[in-house]
């Protein structure tokens, strides 16, 4: 492990941003967090709790309180990690920010799940391009409570790790299932949809947004519709795809994506606001406020 933990942030030239990655496991130092870093945590928690009442899933806020979170301080990993590990088997690791793909993939396939030690500045409270602590640690670590989820981030792990030998188009398909899931994913429970992707939970925008504007579609989950669809990341997702249960999720990963690779390598990418004929459509989107460029 690193002894001193550095803040790695993306740099910002005149040519644009540049991801800056860093490969360290190192020791949350929690004893050097100031006032100004609780107070961020503080203000960042209570608005999204209180936000995300009817609006996160069950799961979700039952976790997060089972896990022992409060607003009163950043928690401790060590803590988190004794509830967690009994719960799951998952531990935290704290991370200096942006962890290579290989690097990730192998920590979520042995069970742990990288923590930013660092959390945003005060001025940073509404927007921070790259993952933080409380994105990391509020918005992803309660379902890993949950055993069926807790075993998809597993299984998601082993298969980056496939998918990185297969190639980069693999390795591409296999990022947009993420990211239609685990970071912005809807789930239908039994009193209508809720959230559980973790960029949206940590989003106050986005948590409003991706249930109450006439905007966006929103999509039932499709696991090849959904590694062929291009999404966004500099504005609120154009689509949303919505999943029936945790074990919809496990079912749909636990075959070999091999040939499925190879049956959408012969396939286009699909525009993030696209509706096609075979799509279960809970809501076509108004299209209302799309930047008409900039899907990846």
């Amino acid at each position: 492990m690193n002894s001193t933990p550095r803040r790695v942030e993306n740099l910002h030239t005149d040519k644009g941003k540049v991801p800056v990655y860093a490969t360290g496991v190192v020791e949350q130092p929690w004893d050097d967090y100031r006032p100004a870093d609780h107070g961020v945590w503080r203000q960042l928690y209570e608005r999204q709790r209180a936000l995300l009442v009817g609006r996160a899933c069950d799961e979700f806020l039952q976790a997060q309180d089972a896990m022992g979170m409060t607003p009163d301080r950043i928690p401790k990993f060590a803590d988190i990690n004794r509830v967690l590990e009994r719960a799951t088997g998952w531990t935290l690791i704290g991370v200096e920010g942006l962890l290579p793909e290989l690097d990730f993939f192998d920590h979520l396939a042995r069970r742990r799940f990288p923590v930013t030690w660092w959390i945003r500045r005060p001025d940073q409270v509404d927007y921070i391009e790259e993952p933080d602590l409380f994105h990391d640690l509020f918005g992803h670590v309660p379902l890993l409570m949950n055993p069926l989820f807790a075993d998809y981030m597993q299984a998601y792990g082993r298969g980056g790790l496939k998918a990185h030998a297969i190639g980069p188009e693999a390795l591409q398909q296999l990022t947009r299932l993420y990211w239609y899931t685990v970071e912005f994913g809807l789930i239908r429970q039994h009193d209508g949809l809720r959230i559980y992707g973790s960029g949206i939970v940590s989003s106050k925008g986005e948590s409003l947004y991706c249930l109450d504007s006439p905007a966006p579609n929103r999509i039932g989950f499709d696991l090849e519709r959904i590694m062929r669809t291009r999404y966004r990341i500099d504005t609120y997702q154009k689509t949303y795809f919505v999943i029936d249960s945790f074990a919809q999720l496990m079912d749909a990963t636990g075959p070999d994506f091999t040939p499925i690779y190879a049956r959408l390598a012969a396939q286009p990418a699909i525009a993030a606001g696209a509706v096609l004929p075979g799509d279960r459509v809970l809501q076509r989107g108004s299209g209302e406020g799309w930047a008409a460029d900039g899907d990846v």
